[in-house]
Order: structure tokens, then C-alpha cells, then sequence
């Protein structure tokens, strides 16, 4: 299902400062940095999602900016949660602060109870029904996606196509997270009983935009090589990725360009942005450290939202969902059509 021009989604995980240090006190100074990233969206014609987690939800300034978003209808508030620090609080392991144990590792019961839990003050706070949705550390199941659909959801966009988090721990002896490595790159109402594809309910899943890289047989030899290398691994991984993203990091201004560029020839219905509300502040994450790092990224959201307002048609998740669920029931209607219509003598269906 295409149109003209590729929906481009941005999402924003909007948490504390640096949670990937594990913090033991989170901090939102983040939230003040916000206004800037707005304003580059705004003067591109752009809307984004903020997929907010409970710190950010008790954040003063977070809480102003946001009405102030949702009052201009300038973007969109929706749902991001951490699991180990979400109301209600029953440990899950020896410390779930370091661990950051995965939702879907908690009993069905708990797991119910904290998306109720921020679902009700993020729509106390914003005064507008949650519907869009991002499971924190990308971590979506069957039960969670049940969950959500429950709960009123409309929309996530937890799956990562192919990214398996497989290796990457939650709780102490759990089993990991989730390969998504066969999953679908486009949008798609997803089957409750088997996420990965296709059904008929209510929850539209809107993958992140990734694209596989392919390179020459040598660089995959190479790789080959240097897997049980852990530095050699690394520095092929960052000169030869085995995917993009369609989130900068500050080397990458390059491939999101030539990757938006050819979302129309590919067909692609939607492109996915996402980022950390803490990448937009030195220091608040691993990637960009300093105030030099914020302009450079500035300067790559500057040129990718430039090239979006261009090509594509700005809209947040949930008018994403709308617009999907619209062409969905178009192309219904006319398959019905072409069914009804006569057939003429000499034609066959």
C-alpha cells in the first residue's frame, strides 16, 4: 500500500538524562532542551511523536512543553515504558536499576498494572487519550501487544526489522530480547497471536525504518573473520554497518540522506526517525558528549528534515494510523468493485 509521498514518522523516546549509565538518580534536564528540536520540525512542516516514560511524565518542564505541543496540535504525546522504574514498583531482580529488567519479563498481572498506571497520568497530564505507543527497550510480545490493545492503544512501533535483541539482557536468567531480524518493514495490523505478521486487530504496528547494507564479498569475509574479535568487531560494525537506521549519530548524514531519498523508489509507504529526547542534550547520552556534537547533529536534522519536508508528508503515529486505515479501506473498496463489476464477453478475471 503506497501513495504519492512516503508519511514521515518521527518518534522520540522522551526519559531521563543518560540512561544508558543506569543512573541511580534520574534526572529530566533534557526536557529544556526540547523547545529547539520543535522548533527545527515546525519550520520543516513536520510533527513529532513523543513517547514519554514515567520520569519525563513527573518532569515540570516536559509537562509544560508538552500541553504546549498538544494545545497547538503541533505533535503528538504518546506512551514509552520502562519497566523498572514504572509504578507500580516490585522488584524483579537484586537491582533492577542496573538490569533494566524487559516488561514482557514481568507476570502478566504486573505487566497490566504499569501501563495502566502511566497510561492514566500521561492522559491526566496532557488531557488527551493515549494511542500511540513504544515498548522501552523495544521490547514487544504477544502478551504486551494484547496488552496495549486492551488498553485503547492505536499504534506502536517497537519492532526494529532486521535487529535481533537476542544477545542484550533484561532480568538475571531471563532469555533475552526479541529477534526481530524476520520481521516486516512496513506497516501492518498486527496478528495478536503471532506479532510478526499480519492480522486483524486493532494494533497497527509501524516499524522503525532499517535498512539492511550489502557490501562486497570481501568486507563480508572480513567481518566474517574479525566476529569473535570483539575490537575488530566493532570497528567493522562502525565502517561497514550491517544496517541503517534512520537515526543520526553523528557520522551517518550521508546514508539517512541517500536512505530518504529512495524511500519513494522503493515504494515505502512511511519512514520512521527516531531519537532520544537526551541525545538532544550534551552530555545526556554516550553519542553526542558536548556542545560541538549537539550543532553537528543539529546540523544533520537540519539537512534530513529539509529533504523530508520536501518529499514526504509530515504526520505523527496516530495520523499515520489514520492515514493508513483510510488506503486500507480504499483499496477494500475497489478490490469489492472489481469483484462486482461484469465481465465483458471475451474478457476473463
Amino acid at each position: 500500500m503506497t501513495t504519492d509521498r512516503p508519511a514521515f514518522v518521527i518518534t522520540i523516546d522522551t526519559e531521563g538524562d543518560d540512561i544508558w549509565s543506569r543512573p541511580r538518580t534520574v534526572t529530566t534536564k533534557n526536557a529544556g532542551y526540547l523547545p529547539r528540536f520543535q522548533a527545527l520540525c515546525e519550520r520543516h512542516g513536520l510533527r513529532p511523536s513523543y513517547l514519554v516514560n514515567w520520569e519525563m511524565a513527573q518532569c515540570p518542564v516536559f509537562r509544560e512543553f508538552g500541553r504546549d505541543v498538544v494545545a497547538r496540535r503541533a505533535g503528538e504525546i504518546g506512551m514509552h515504558l520502562h519497566a523498572w522504574n514504572n509504578p507500580p514498583l516490585v522488584p524483579l531482580s537484586a537491582d533492577d536499576d542496573f538490569h533494566h529488567p524487559f516488561l514482557i519479563e514481568y507476570p502478566v498481572d504486573q505487566m497490566r498494572d504499569k501501563i495502566a498506571v502511566l497510561t492514566a497520568e500521561l492522559e491526566r497530564a496532557f488531557q488527551v487519550k493515549m494511542l500511540s505507543h513504544r515498548a522501552g527497550r523495544f521490547m514487544l510480545d504477544e502478551t504486551y501487544a494484547q496488552l496495549l490493545a486492551d488498553a485503547g492503544y492505536r499504534v506502536d512501533c517497537s519492532v526494529t526489522p532486521h535487529v535481533s535483541w537476542t544477545s542484550k539482557p533484561g532480568a538475571p536468567g531471563g532469555k533475552g530480547g526479541v529477534d526481530y531480524s524476520q520481521f516486516p518493514e512496513a506497516a501492518y495490523f498486527v496478528d495478536l497471536q503471532h506479532i510478526r505478521q499480519a492480522g486483524d486487530s486493532s494494533l497497527l504496528e509501524v516499524p522503525v525504518t532499517i535498512v539492511p547494507q550489502r557490501y562486497p564479498a570481501i568486507v563480508e569475509r572480513v567481518r566474517a573473520r574479525v566476529r569473535g574479535i570483539s575490537v575488530l568487531r566493532r570497528i567493522m560494525h562502525r565502517l561497514f554497518p550491517p544496517q541503517v537506521w534512520l537515526r543520526p549519530n553523528g557520522r551517518n548524514r550521508r546514508r539517512l540522506l541517500t536512505l530518504l531519498a529512495g524511500a519513494g523508489r522503493d515504494g515505502r509507504d512511511h519512514v520512521e526517525f527516531m531519537l532520544h529526547s537526551s541525545e538532544l542534550m550534551p552530555g545526556g547520552s554516550p553519542t553526542f558528549r558536548s556542545a560541538a556534537e549537539i550543532e553537528a547533529l543539529y546540523g544533520d536534522l537540519d539537512a534530513l528534515f529539509a529533504r523530508a519536508g520536501r518529499d514526504c508528508t509530515g504526520v505523527t503515529l496516530s495520523e499515520y494510523h489514520d492515514r493508513f486505515t483510510r488506503a486500507v479501506v480504499g483499496e477494500a473498496r475497489m478490490r469489492t468493485m472489481d469483484a462486482d463489476r461484469p465481465v465483458r464477453a471475451g474478457q476473463q478475471r
